[in-house]
């Protein structure tokens, strides 16, 4: 798969090197969640049938970020990396990652298309639903079927819906803060994933025989709601079970200045420092609470991992 970076206006030099005919799906797809994949499947699928290559064009960083609208928007589902990782593994052949910027947000829809896509030589598009582009958010779907016209043709995808929803990157986000993240794993198709690297913390889990990896998250990825969950790792090509907990350890602290990630690997012995490893969330088993004493919480953390052992026995995925 060719990863290519694009910043509009697009140099001449850059679109000579892409003058193969493309099916082209077009979105910012944080999450690549089952609707984003549906219209990444259905560009592959077109591609195929009509002798093309196959491509997505995603934006970054996020408009809502340039625009200083972030929110929510500040942490992601997927950080690009991530991103593209799903992209291949869909199998797409290209992927143009356009450099969002006040520049390009800019762009009105007719310029978009006549500056873009034509020259990036899409023969086919395929968008969502609920597509938006061009300036203000200006061009819909419907619009990018007009102003394609007569060259490129635009296919429109119908919402993927799950137990009468809308599948969407906020409902999956929604789930994650309330502690759901069964329910994200639905729509995302795949359990959700935080990748971080395991540092030093206060090595107090040994002690009491539960040691823990602490684990700091990489930027830019939406941490889930504090609690108690059954994971699955995967470090150095291998994956583990372990039970996890996201908090600021009430029983040891009054205050921590702000939450911190710990796992306890199962049957696991071994070095983890400085090592980077995916976090896989598989089910919420509780809310953190504060002991009375330290036979309390080690009580708790082993009823925690039967817990989640018996959690992931079940789940086995």
């Amino acid at each position: 798969m060719e990863i290519i970076s694009l910043q509009y206006p697009i140099a001449s030099a850059q679109l000579v090197q892409q003058a193969l005919p493309k099916a082209l799906a077009i979105g910012h797809f944080d999450g690549v969640h089952r609707g984003h994949q549906n219209v990444i499947r259905r560009a592959v699928e077109l591609a195929k049938a009509n002798g093309l290559q196959s491509a997505v064009m995603t934006f970054h960083p996020h408009p809502k970020e340039v625009l200083g609208q972030s929110g929510q928007y500040a942490v992601s589902l997927t950080p690009l990396e991530d991103k593209i990782e799903r992209f291949r593994r869909i199998g797409v052949d290209v992927v143009y990652i356009v450099t969002f910027d006040l520049n390009f947000a800019g762009v009105s829809p007719e310029d978009f298309v006549s500056q873009v896509l034509r020259p990036l030589h899409v023969r086919k598009a395929v968008v969502g639903f609920d597509f938006t582009f061009g300036a203000k958010g200006a061009g819909k779907p419907e619009t990018l079927w007009a102003l394609g016209e007569p060259d490129i043709e635009v296919e429109i995808v119908d919402p993927f819906m799950q137990d009468g929803d809308k599948v969407s990157s906020t409902l999956i986000r929604e789930a994650l803060q309330d502690g759901r993240p069964e329910a994200a794993e639905q729509l995302l198709g795949e359990p959700y994933q935080v990748r971080g690297t395991v540092i030093h913390g206060e090595g107090r889990g040994r002690t009491i025989g539960f040691p823990t990896a602490n684990i700091r998250p990489e930027a830019g990825f939406l941490v889930p709601r504090q609690g108690v969950y059954a994971i699955m790792v995967h470090v150095e090509g291998k994956r583990m079970p372990g039970v996890l907990n996201i908090g600021v350890k009430p029983t040891f602290h009054e205050k921590l200045p702000e939450p911190v990630m710990e796992a306890h690997l199962f049957d696991f012995s071994g070095d983890l420092y400085e090592k980077t490893i995916t976090v896989e969330f598989i089910a919420f088993l509780r809310t953190e609470k504060k002991f009375g004493s330290i036979d309390e919480l080690i009580s708790q953390i082993k009823a925690d991992s039967d817990k989640a052992r018996n959690v992931l026995t079940a789940y086995n995925k």
